[in-house]
């Protein structure tokens, strides 16, 4: 039995009350540096102390443990609920962009016993060693691309799916985990893939969500109105951090950061009682 039970329902209701102080807060801050979001730059010279990611603090409190999952340099990522996986008999995870790291995927089988992961890269053939061959059957990996829409294969790219074509070819109504780390593709992919859902009402088919964000040279105001959209269709950021690696490598700006959502709207894993564990019956005539 989960200690947080009895009030999970009062801390959603109440991270969503500080959540949007958060947003008022945002509105004074474009005030102040705008007035309007055009005005404001993402990354502006020395005599104005913020940037971009100062308007989106992650100020959504998850309501369950918060860990550190994978490498602690870049690769890993901080998961809202681990606990409410480890014994979900369908526990299904999607992870896009593997490169040469596989210690997130890794670590989370490691601490489930039922979780399988789909993986997609076209930049490399596989997971990493970092998963173990014992753990392998519970794997399943593709060259293929995550995008907006479809589009087939050609002799010089890959196969591009949406994440409902995806969903629909694996047999899956939900995604408990969803990573997705796509160089700068995370832009036009998530507005299509948002879309219909915001048209129809109706909500995500992800609990969480693991992001790395390239910012690079978008427009404040872009940045803000895609945003908003992430935040009208239920997803609440709990937890963020700069990619200091890249910021090391490429001597540039912070313009990439790793987000963590949660997903507030509909039932899913986070937000719904827990499921009662039951321990397996005990032998009439042993132990």
């Amino acid at each position: 039995m989960f200690a947080d039970e009895p009030d999970l329902h009062h801390r959603l209701a109440r991270s969503e009350d500080l959540y949007e102080q958060a947003l008022v807060a945002r509105t004074a801050l474009l005030k102040r540096f705008g007035p309007s979001p055009k005005d404001v730059e993402t990354f502006p010279d020395h005599d104005k102390p913020y940037t971009i990611w100062n308007f989106f603090p992650a100020a959504f409190n998850c309501p369950h443990e918060v860990r550190h999952i994978g490498t602690l340099a870049d690769g890993g990522k901080w998961v809202c609920g681990l606990s409410r996986l480890e014994r979900e008999p369908d526990c299904v995870i999607y992870s896009f962009g593997i490169s040469g790291d596989s210690t997130f995927e890794a670590e989370l089988l490691q601490n489930t016993e039922h979780c399988k992961i789909w993986g997609y890269d076209f930049s490399v053939k596989g997971f990493t060693d970092d998963i173990p061959q014992s753990e392998r059957s519970r794997t399943n990996f593709h060259a293929y691309g995550l995008a907006g829409k479809d589009v087939p294969a050609t002799q010089n790219s890959p196969a591009m799916y949406s994440l409902k074509t995806l969903m629909d070819m694996n047999g899956h109504e939900h995604i408990d985990l969803l990573k997705i780390d796509i160089e700068g593709w995370e832009f036009e992919t998530l507005e299509e893939l948002i879309k219909p859902y915001l048209l129809s009402g109706k909500p995500l088919p992800f609990a969480q969500l693991q992001l790395e964000i390239h910012v690079w040279d978008m427009a404040f105001e872009k940045f803000l109105k895609w945003w908003e959209m992430l935040e009208a269709a239920g997803l609440r950021p709990f937890w963020t951090e700069p990619n200091l690696v890249y910021v090391d490598y490429a001597k540039a700006t912070p313009s990439l950061t790793e987000y963590s959502f949660i997903n507030i709207k509909g039932d899913n894993v986070l937000t719904r009682p827990a499921r009662p564990h039951r321990p397996p019956p005990r032998h009439p005539h042993g132990p």
